[in-house]
């Protein structure tokens, strides 16, 4: 079957509906919604020296401000963690050498460089070599000067070399111990210039990026059921390469009517072929997707028809009883440790659907009837709105109407915000002295969300957050000069921040939006696209941004692992969450810290160097003994811990903490509600 290799969501539409750069808003959200819809808003938009109230002191509430001789003694202990950190990870460098040199004709720009790699990933494994080839075409003879800088703009490497007048590419052959996202600058010494721009990739850089490999502190775990891994993605669908080197184990699988059977009744067979290869090797596992009915089907004239119930539901019922067919057979052949099969029904329906709350309904009794009817494991799931918030409303509304009985397990997407971008992070509203507002931050709607199925719905339900991403900031677009490398420093922090919120508030997996930049909104790509200025689907010429390289380290360190929850008792401004690997293994707690007043500050620049002290308990009082800590890009270091507890240094950026005890964490968190793990 041929089948589109991206699935973009209704973002454009929600764009609309709300006027901002990401998804629609509930109702009971304008008001926090027309405030955050400006950029210019998110530095007064919270408050996080203030006491935050309601269910969001649960995690992220203020406690009474540390003595001055405390502060004091929270920073000494941090400057001994940092200083471990630097005397464990000197030896991490990344290196160049042996310039080789040859000629080059045709291509524009004064300065071009390039990182190939054989998958076309521009991500390479940690300790090997790699290539950085610069392309000069000086006029006259002159040096090059190059330098290669980390997310933070903190230069890692650099040299020089002789550029003759002729076009000439130079390669130099590098490989790096440290991991992470990394951006070639280079100059000429008399005649000046920079790296040209290349697709949606600004001038002045080309990236690469340095696989983590944190095999160190994180022993592999064993998947008893294949869903036990944690994160999908869109927009590399279709690409097993770049899925295994994000860490992504599922995506989303076609199966709507309207693809299926676009040209009239009984014409999808489930017993013929229609997989896609790409899943035939078991190894990225199926979100059936089954929202959309052709035209023929369609009561309003609509093709496809995302809006209204199908004409015939006793036909789709039986259109669905197929899918189920297929799909258990797809399990037992190709994934025979998949406990389950999950299918999402609807896609973010506050944007699309136009029909009654009762049709509504009635479409997902005879989805449920008919998968259940030939798929003994099917798990339903729904309503996929674009914010949690919105999940939570209709699934209050809908409660009463039997929704409950049709349902196996929930789906939303994670967007909380007028505009999901770097000036308006899932924790804005978290700190806002104002219940109300302070509902809106992403970490009360995932417990508002949990509390509603615990509520009404059946007990133990699964909860898949099936599309969640990051743009750029609010009113930007793509252009030679943007984003800046502080925009996309910021974005990394922020999608790193928001999936592990995520996971961390309740859900059993969720999905990272999106792969390369795409067309019309601009930057929630992880990767740029190198061809396409203004971008376009489905291209395979990328390069990643540091949000690639946050995920990739954060997939290694949190898959495999279920849910402990929010750390208790945090100062206001600080996030933590607590995770325990499989089998009852090592604990992970991811912490960061974040600041409106700097983020962005008033010169709208986002920072790397705003800091907090916090000591997280790791072991039984009394003891001391060495944890493992994971920077945001995968970096392991040893460092030593005190009667029990270590003192970080927490910024902008999640960093992670590896320990043994699971007792002290579990003491030390406070589950989700209703999260039993799969």
């Amino acid at each position: 079957m041929k089948k589109n290799p991206f699935l973009l969501s209704t973002l454009a539409l929600a764009l609309a509906a709300c006027g901002g750069g990401g998804d629609g808003t509930s109702p009971s959200s304008a008001t926090n919604a027309a405030s955050a819809s400006s950029p210019s808003n998110a530095s007064a938009s919270g408050n996080t020296s203030g006491t935050t109230s309601g269910s969001a002191s649960n995690a992220g509430g203020s406690t009474s401000a540390p003595s001055s001789q405390t502060s004091a003694a929270l920073a000494n202990d941090a400057a001994a963690t940092t200083q471990a950190v630097a005397n464990s990870t000197a030896n991490l460098r990344l290196t160049c050498s042996s310039p080789a040199g040859s000629s080059a004709s045709g291509g524009d720009g004064q300065i071009t460089v390039d990182t190939p790699s054989d998958d076309g990933s521009r991500m390479f494994p940690t300790n090997t070599k790699f290539k950085v080839a610069i392309t000069t075409r000086a006029g006259s003879a002159d040096t090059l000067k190059w330098s290669i800088a980390d997310a933070l703009g903190k230069t890692v490497a650099s040299g020089s070399f002789a550029a003759p007048a002729v076009a000439t590419t130079t390669t130099l052959t590098c490989s790096s111990t440290l991991a992470g996202y990394f951006a070639v600058s280079a100059t000429l010494a008399n005649g000046g210039g920079q790296v040209q721009t290349a697709g949606t990739r600004p001038n002045g850089i080309a990236t690469f990026g340095v696989m983590p490999n944190v095999s160190s502190a994180i022993p592999a775990v064993t998947y008893s059921k294949q869903e036990q891994h944690r994160f999908g993605m869109q927009g590399f669908n279709e690409n097993g390469t770049m899925l295994a080197a994000l860490g992504i184990t599922s995506t989303i699988d076609d199966r709507q009517m309207s693809v299926m059977e676009p040209n009239g009744r009984n014409t999808f067979n489930p017993s013929a072929n229609n997989l896609d290869p790409f899943y035939t090797s078991g190894k990225v596992m199926r979100l059936v997707r089954l929202d959309g009915i052709p035209g023929w089907a369609s009561g309003h004239g609509l093709n496809p028809d995302y809006a209204y119930a199908p004409a015939d539901l006793s036909y789709f019922t039986n259109y669905m009883s197929r899918v189920g067919q297929e799909t258990e057979a797809i399990r037992a052949k190709y994934y025979p440790t998949m406990s389950a099969n999950y299918y999402q029904v609807t896609w973010e329906p506050y944007i699309q659907w136009k029909d009654t709350d009762a049709n509504f309904v009635a479409l997902y009794k005879a989805a449920y009837q008919g998968l259940h009817s030939k798929d003994p494991r099917a798990v339903v799931m729904g309503p996929a709105e674009p914010f949690p918030s919105l999940t939570t409303d209709r699934l209050k509304r809908l409660a009463p109407l039997g929704l409950a009985q049709y349902l196996d397990g929930i789906a939303t997407h994670g967007y909380y915000d007028a505009g999901t971008s770097p000036s308006h992070p899932p924790e804005r509203h978290h700190t806002d002295p104002d219940p109300a507002d302070a509902a809106n931050s992403l970490l009360n709607e995932m417990r508002n969300l949990r509390a509603e199925m615990a509520k009404d719905y059946k007990p133990n339900m699964k909860l898949f957050v099936t599309e969640t991403g990051i743009s750029y900031d609010v009113g930007s677009s793509y252009g030679p000069n943007y984003p800046t490398p502080n925009i996309l420093f910021a974005q990394g922090a922020v999608v790193a921040r928001t999936h592990i919120i995520l996971l961390g508030e309740g859900a059993d997996q969720t999905y990272v939006f999106f792969g390369p930049d795409f067309p019309g909104e601009a930057g929630y790509g992880t990767f740029f696209d190198l061809d396409h200025p203004q971008a376009e689907f489905g291209t395979t010429n990328i390069s990643p941004k540091p949000a690639a390289m946050e995920v990739a380290a954060m997939t290694r360190v949190l898959d495999g692992t279920t849910t402990l929850g929010p750390v208790k008792n945090l100062p206001s401004g600080v996030y933590a969450y607590s995770f325990q690997q499989l089998n009852n293994g090592r604990v992970i707690t991811a912490l960061w810290t974040h600041n409106n007043s700097v983020w962005p500050a008033s010169n709208g620049t986002f920072s790397t160097t705003y800091s907090t002290n916090y000591k997280l308990n790791v072991d039984a009082a009394g003891t001391s003994g060495t944890v493992q800590l994971i920077d945001a890009m995968g970096n392991v270091s040893s460092v030593p811990y005190t009667n029990g507890a270590i003192t970080l240094k927490l910024t902008e950026s999640p960093q992670y903490i590896v320990s043994t005890n699971a007792d002290v964490a579990k003491n030390n968190a406070t589950k989700p509600q209703g999260y039993t793990g799969i």
